[in-house]
């Protein structure tokens, strides 16, 4: 006895110090308490140490104690499950998560049946086969939404699609490993029959049991708190399930997650918060992590040699080749762009707690080896540690604060309107050329998914969703001010220059778009320009090269900046690149998505050819959009075009526009950018 306390201790005390240092890593707990039991097994402490502290007369009871921890937290996951997450997704969710299921567990198949001599043999072939297709498909539910929740992305649509498709995927795999423990259970001559009493235990729990446990509502509400009496029938049930479906060779972990899913939902919220609060306590302070510390126990590393590692290698290449190409692929046909599709991916990928339990039952029910199971657990790791970092790198900080924001004005019935920020400069009688290419921009701007643009839409019914901000700070007079000499001379400028400002703005609002003036004198022009920019929260924003401040404006801002460059004038009798029905080149080359999305805006809206310049990326382009119907040549720079390029420092010269794409940009959808424009001008697209 003094032994086991002593390992309790020990465990629970590496349990917590190594959940701590994960959780400081920006990793799950999780990841730490496994690791802290693979130190504290025969891997690091090895056999003079290890078999002392945690030898064979101690792994019973603290795996008993394990067990019990285990039973509690499928019950907890069981009643988290939230049904509602699919309302809405169905469809997109279930195909994602039939492609995060089906090809990781066809490729783990695959898998098995090459490596099934080594580790099994006989009439074992068949479960293992398909126990280790259901291991690779596993996606741990708790962990996912536990990595969502920390950077708030279970508010954007990205995040609930994540969650609805893990709840998919939780309830294909638990049913997959059902149907192999039941093929490993009916192995056993005694429990061949027991395992064909599955079926009628799933119908009574959900057909009998169900209803009976909607009785606890009622008795809540009349007791007003969570009494023993309610707590002692919710874990009588519990138990007794758990041993209903370890009796029938199913395993235990089943009949505590079924009992989960049957528990009262409607009006329950309550009675169900009570009862989470009561066993989380127990479960994730004490019996889980010595779940996971148990499950590292029984990892033994020094016993893999080389071809272990390459069967290892093996493992990580299908568990996350599969996961996130199927999921990918699944995403994609459900068009979602590719950054949200690999994000979706790599959040899928997450295995931790989930594939622990599949893992402990493939080793109980001896379906998996010591060295097999050993080889899964890192794999359980490695994938589990993966995905915070990488879904960082695909989806940053900055694109998730966004997404909320739109979130947020969506909730309260705000629409999110494209706004173009222009900058205009001394004096704004003379930037009509500026303020209309701002409109033309701002007219194409992209349409909600929810609402996308009807076929015989007018400019103007498009424009309703675009606002177009001319922003312009008048410097103060040159020359102190004195005391009773007036301001007479001041308020007349600007009167005059709110005016003149207020003309373009008429003009604007003509096209379509709604427009607003904001205007103000300024000590530092180029000082303030940037907070300006920032404060008016652009999606588009476009100013002249020769601005003051045009460098801190332009690298300050996170959305796209389009650079109007000044084109010294030839004369009255050359027109304006600006103006005419001219060619539109497109310097398209590394980084030229936006430069060619702005030319193609131009060319449509303006009715005016469209050339791509820039070798083999502007030939394929090229030939892309004319499969969409657009009207486009690949080759030289046409004399008198207008030329768009990006803003890099490969920008050629005479380039009239300079496109610096936004930060985090998607990939442009030309498909869907065609599309929106056609309701704009026919004349340079096909019908």
């Amino acid at each position: 006895m003094d032994l086991l306390l002593l390992d309790l201790v020990i465990v629970l005390a590496a349990a917590r110090l190594f959940g701590a240092l994960a959780r400081k890593l920006g990793q799950p707990p999780v990841i730490g308490e496994i690791v802290a039991g693979i130190l504290l097994g025969p891997t690091l402490l090895g056999p003079l140490i290890g078999d002392r502290l945690f030898g064979p007369e101690m792994r019973p009871p603290l795996q008993a104690l394990a067990n019990v921890g285990l039973v509690l937290f499928m019950f907890v996951v069981g009643l988290e499950l939230d049904q509602k997450l699919v309302r809405g997704k169905g469809r997109i969710a279930v195909t994602v998560a039939l492609g995060s299921t089906v090809v990781p567990f066809v490729l783990g198949c695959v898998l098995a049946l090459a490596v099934a001599d080594e580790h099994v043999g006989g009439d074992r072939t068949l479960p293992f086969v398909l126990f280790m297709g259901a291991a690779m498909a596993a996606t741990a539910f708790p962990v996912l939404a536990r990595i969502l929740t920390d950077r708030g992305m279970q508010r954007i649509t990205l995040g609930g699609l994540a969650l609805a498709s893990a709840a998919v995927i939780d309830v294909l795999a638990w049913t997959v490993l059902a149907v192999v423990v039941g093929l490993a259970g009916a192995g056993e001559a005694e429990g061949q029959w027991k395992v064909l009493l599955a079926l009628p235990y799933a119908l009574v729990m959900f057909l009998v049991v169900k209803p009976l446990l909607a009785r606890l509502v009622p008795a809540y509400e009349k007791a007003g708190r969570l009494t023993p009496g309610l707590l002692s029938l919710v874990l009588i049930g519990l138990i007794g399930s758990a041993w209903a479906t370890e009796w029938m060779h199913v395993h235990f972990i089943f009949g505590a997650f079924v009992f989960g899913t049957v528990m009262p939902r409607e009006g329950a919220e309550r009675l169900n918060h009570e009862i989470l609060e009561r066993l989380e306590q127990l479960a994730v302070l004490l019996l889980l992590p010595m779940f996971f510390v148990v499950a590292g126990l029984n990892v033994n590393l020094r016993e893999l040699d080389l071809s272990s590692l390459g069967t290892l290698a093996a493992i990580l290449a299908v568990a996350i080749g599969g996961k996130m190409l199927g999921s990918y692929a699944a995403a994609r046909t459900q068009r979602l762009p590719a950054r949200q599709s690999w994000t979706l991916a790599a959040l899928l990928n997450t295995r931790g707690l989930t594939e622990i339990v599949i893992l402990t039952v493939g080793l109980q029910k001896g379906v998996l080896d010591d060295e097999l199971y050993s080889l899964m657990v890192v794999m359980a790791l490695v994938t589990t540690a993966m995905t915070g970092p990488l879904v960082r790198r695909l989806y940053p900080d900055r694109r998730v604060a966004r997404d909320i924001a739109d979130a947020e004005r969506a909730a309260l019935g705000v629409s999110a309107a494209h706004r173009v920020l222009v900058i205009v400069p001394e004096p704004p009688a003379g930037q009509a050329p500026l303020t209309g290419l701002a409109t033309t921009l701002a007219l194409a701007a992209p349409t909600p998914p929810s609402a996308p643009p009807s076929p015989s839409a007018s400019p103007a019914a498009l424009s309703l969703s675009s606002e177009v901000v001319l922003g312009h700070l008048r410097p103060y007079p040159a020359g102190r001010l004195e005391v009773g000499s007036g301001l007479s001379s001041e308020l007349a400028e600007l009167a005059e220059t709110l005016h003149e400002l207020e003309t373009l703005a008429v003009a604007v609002r003509e096209r379509g778009p709604e427009c607003r003036v904001v205007s103000r004198f300024s000590a530092d022009v180029a000082g303030e320009l940037p907070g300006l920019a920032s404060g008016a929260g652009p999606d588009l924003l476009v100013l002249p090269a020769g601005l003051p401040g045009h460098a801190g404006v332009r690298d300050g801002a996170t959305c796209r900046v389009v650079t109007v460059v000044a084109v010294p004038s030839s004369g009255p009798e050359v027109p304006s690149p600006f103006e005419g029905t001219g060619p539109v080149a497109a310097h398209h080359d590394v980084g030229g998505d936006a430069a060619a999305h702005v030319a193609l805006i131009l060319a449509t809206s303006q009715g005016r050819p469209l050339v791509l310049t820039g070798g083999g990326r502007a030939s394929a382009l090229a030939r892309r959009l004319v499969r969409l119907g657009v009207e486009v040549t690949s080759g030289p720079v046409p004399q008198g075009a207008l030329v768009v390029a990006a803003d890099t420092a490969n920008a050629p010269e005479g380039a009239h526009l300079l496109v610096r794409a936004e930060q985090d940009a998607d990939p442009v959808d030309w498909s869907g950018a065609v599309s929106a424009l056609r309701t704009l001008a026919a004349p340079a697209v096909r019908p």
